[in-house]
């Protein structure tokens, strides 16, 4: 039987159909055969779903796209933060260091976070090396001044008194033992510490409190029963961290 030029373009235009329709069925993204997947728009700071073969994968908000859709490296990013910035608890109080002469070096802040104190620590222009830092009792920060306890004692920032503590304590075991700071050769340290000990009701009490950074490295108390002499009361106190580089009060944030 011989076939009309209409009837063969009918039976092209039928068969045609026929294949896309197969071709249709076969790459389909939840049959789990292989299929194409169109070009999926990352938006950055959003939660998506990217499609990825047999389902999708999510995309946290805020996290570097692993996929590399986003233009990136899609590798982990990291950030730092200002060790006296407060970033992790909250700031409850905050002291700026300053030398005899007035010259300020240096930020101090406490913040909490559930019982712990976080203290972060940011200086400059001090003299190279370990030097004792603690909280002390009194919140005053006067130069040439008498010693609250022994008033015929006077030297810089002795107004401050002595380590906050508990009666009977001794250091290292005071309210107010933090870690020493490690002065660099360019007279910058930073430190982050945590202390159980310090409560935010004795830092900000009636007389207030000071930071203080000291002339010399604290031995905590720290002299083995083999040298001779055993601590004295000055070990025992101070850890023999000697006079007063900066002091300052501590303020409520």
């Amino acid at each position: 039987m011989r076939t009309s030029r209409t009837g063969r373009q009918l039976l092209t235009t039928a068969a045609a159909g026929a294949a896309l329709t197969l071709l249709a069925a076969c790459g389909g993204g939840d049959s789990g055969t292989a299929g194409t997947t169109a070009p999926t728009t990352v938006t950055s700071g959003t939660d998506l779903n990217v499609s990825a073969g047999n389902g999708t994968v999510p995309i946290a908000t805020g996290t570097t796209d692993p996929t590399g859709l986003d233009g990136g490296s899609g590798g982990a990013t990291s950030t730092s933060a200002d060790p006296t910035s407060g970033a992790g608890g909250t700031e409850v109080a905050r002291a700026r260091l300053a030398t005899p002469d007035g010259t300020e070096v240096g930020t101090v802040t406490f913040s909490t976070e559930g019982s712990t104190m976080i203290v972060r620590a940011s200086v400059t222009g001090l003299e190279p090396g370990f030097k004792g830092f603690h909280v002390h009792t009194i919140g005053k920060c006067e130069p040439n001044s008498a010693n609250p306890t022994d008033p015929a004692q006077t030297g810089d920032f002795l107004s401050a008194g002595g380590h906050l503590k508990s009666e009977g304590e001794n250091h290292a075991g005071h309210d107010g033992d933090l870690t020493s700071l490690q002065i660099g050769s360019d007279g910058t340290a930073e430190l982050m510490t945590t202390t159980d000990a310090l409560p935010v009701d004795a830092l900000l009490d009636a007389d207030g409190s000071a930071v203080m950074v000291h002339l010399g490295p604290d031995n905590f108390g720290n002299i083995p029963t083999r040298y001779a002499p055993t601590p004295d009361a000055e070990t025992l106190n101070t850890g023999d961290s000697g006079g007063r580089a900066a002091c300052g009060v501590v303020e409520a944030a």
